[in-house]
């Protein structure tokens, strides 16, 4: 398991949001991170979310701790990342 570092954008693997891409925000501790979908863009509201229930990605943005949830849609909007984030990508490989 890759080692969680904030910017790192993951895949939520228990509960209700599984499936659905998470940006890790801020570092809690050894087992918790800080978490958002954004809800408006992914469906995952910010929260406090075990290491173990998430997958990491090999895509990191790179952002401040603590980052706001408008501030973030907008550098995901720059980088080029919002169609990744809201699985645009993957469903056009699926397809």
């Amino acid at each position: 398991m890759k080692a969680i570092d904030i910017g790192m954008i993951c895949i939520k693997t228990v509960g209700k949001e599984t499936g659905k891409k998470c940006v890790v925000t801020d570092i809690i501790d050894k087992n918790f991170v800080m978490i958002t979908g954004p809800k408006e863009v992914t469906g995952v509201k910010r929260r406090r979310a075990s290491v173990k229930h998430l997958l990491s990605t090999d895509e990191v943005i790179d952002i401040k701790k603590g980052i706001s949830d408008k501030e973030l849609v907008n550098i995901l909007k720059k980088s080029g990342k919002l169609d990744f984030m809201k699985g645009k990508d993957n469903e056009e490989k699926v397809k």
